[in-house]
């Protein structure tokens, strides 16, 4: 019902939608307290005395949840409660659409995803941020999952699977001899780092690419420099991390070796660790050279292959380019969405884990090795690193020709099965914005970053760029006149770290 009155205070929310509504309503009853039965008229002249106690709630748009999703809601409380919204930068909902973004699924099979009404997307961006090569759900990885949870998943005593897995990769990196299991990629990254650090006896470690979220690796932020903004994430903040740390760990860019070689030769270094490839290709025997200058200095080489590993050979990507490691790390594909990662190791480097204390209870469950078991076996089967790197290269040449025949610059690089692109444009975040934006209404999750899985079928493919061509064209336009920014139904998107309010 509507009430007319002489005076119009439809702008005031004196609704209970949110928490902030709430804390407003209940900061009302506690000023009348202990009477409960004040008119409108006495909490109108409270607001007029006591603006504090509303402001609470003022930056909420009147009647904004009718429009808003299950998804976009949940984010919304999600902030409130848990620092930045979530456990992943990667996933937050201001990386793709901060106002607009699905947030969160209900299920997800193959290369498809449902959200909290029940919406199908096809994902044509990050799954799962790579930890899916085989799709969601995989069918037999997810039955070994269902038997090994029937039969028990901890115990007092260890899980045989573990053994397995470590005989597997051992294996398939005869390099190596000896193995560590985690469960994600920050633990594998500092328990390769906590052994590198024993057996060489040096605290200092040279670094290219991006190594997780520990001090160890943000204490190279210290100084006026943003050092780490080359290695994919500008703005990593150093609060929190103890300053004893600085001057321990020294970035380098890839494919320079001469910085490399200086770095070694002034600071005493015990341990390079890196990414074997990222956005572009060795050059010159760069890894070759870095081999052999970790082997002349008595540095431990480690490989972070958490994300290029099983994506273009059946291991790391070291195996392309025939150098070894002493340490090598995978995770992400490794269990095709189930959480493992392995720290593999010469014997000689390994050992050095028997004299240091590192140790967790949940690195000994044992869903993680079984599905990492399972995975392994289906792509050796299918050869799947030769399946996604193949749709991969597909989706990176489609883009390239669509920038040419629009005329849009832009600029195009990531592994095989992993091609990213972005707008050569000063507004290269505002297409990007109105690319997810467009995209999300026509069903895709996506962005300029692709992940392939062996679920992304030719014709899944084709259907993504029908899709994506008229958003070109579109942008195409906005170059010679129309407003970008006219176009976009929310803020933009962020690029890389940035604190959530």
């Amino acid at each position: 019902i509507n009430v007319r009155h002489i005076e119009d205070l439809s702008s005031l929310r004196w609704t209970v939608d949110e928490f902030d509504d709430f804390n407003v309503i209940k900061d009302i009853f506690n000023y009348f307290d202990p009477d409960i039965f004040f008119s409108w008229k006495e909490v109108m002249s409270l607001y007029n005395s006591r603006q504090d106690i509303f402001i609470k709630n003022d930056s909420i748009k009147r009647n904004e949840g009718i429009t808003m999703t299950k998804g976009q809601k949940l984010w919304r409380r999600a902030k409130g409660i848990i620092p930045g919204g979530n456990m992943l930068l990667s996933k937050r909902a201001e990386m793709f659409l901060p106002d607009n973004w699905p947030a969160y699924f209900s299920k997800s099979k193959g290369c498809k995803v449902w959200d909290l009404e029940n919406r199908e997307y096809i994902d044509m961006s990050i799954m799962g941020i790579g930890t899916n090569t085989l799709g969601y759900g995989h069918e037999e990885v997810d039955e070994s999952v269902r038997e090994v949870i029937s039969n028990g998943n901890m115990s007092t005593l260890n899980c045989p699977e573990e053994v397995y897995l470590a005989e597997k990769l051992i294996e398939l990196n005869p390099w190596s001899d000896m193995v560590k299991f985690a469960r994600s990629g920050g633990e594998a990254n500092a328990i390769a780092i906590r052994i590198a650090r024993a057996a060489s006896g040096k605290n200092n470690v040279a670094v290219c690419g991006y190594h997780g979220w520990h001090d160890w690796y943000l204490s190279a932020n210290f100084g006026s420099d943003d050092k780490l903004k080359d290695h994919l994430l500008p703005g990593l903040s150093t609060i929190g991390v103890p300053d004893t740390l600085a001057n321990t760990v020294f970035p380098f860019h890839y494919n320079n070796f001469e910085e490399l070689e200086t770095l070694v030769k002034n600071n005493n270094i015990g341990t390079i660790k890196m990414e074997v490839t990222r956005n572009e290709e060795p050059k010159d025997d760069f890894l070759q050279k870095v081999r052999k200058l970790a082997d002349k200095n008595n540095i431990v080489l480690i490989f972070d292959e958490c994300t290029s590993g099983f994506r273009e050979t059946f291991g790391g990507m070291h195996i392309k380019y025939g150098v070894e490691p002493d340490i090598a790390m995978f995770g992400k594909a490794l269990g095709n969405g189930y959480a493992i990662t392995a720290v593999l190791g010469k014997q000689d480097v390994m050992d050095a884990a028997q004299s240091t204390f590192i140790s967790s209870t949940f690195w000994t469950e044992r869903i993680g090795p079984t599905a990492a078991l399972k995975t392994l076996e289906v792509m050796e089967k299918n050869e799947s690193w030769k399946t996604i790197s193949d749709t991969g290269l597909s989706v990176a040449k489609k883009w390239k020709e669509l920038s040419s025949k629009y005329e849009i610059e832009i600029k195009v690089f990531g592994i095989s099965a992993i091609p990213i692109f972005y707008f050569d444009s000063p507004h290269k975040l505002e297409y990007k914005t109105f690319l997810t934006q467009e995209m999300l209404k026509k069903g895709f999750l996506a962005n300029t970053s692709f992940y392939a899985s062996t679920a992304h079928t030719n014709d899944i493919v084709e259907e993504y760029f029908h899709a994506l061509e008229p958003i070109f064209i579109k942008i195409s336009e906005c170059k010679s006149g129309e407003s970008i920014n006219d176009l976009l139904e929310g803020p933009v998107c962020h690029e890389g770290f940035a604190r959530l309010n």
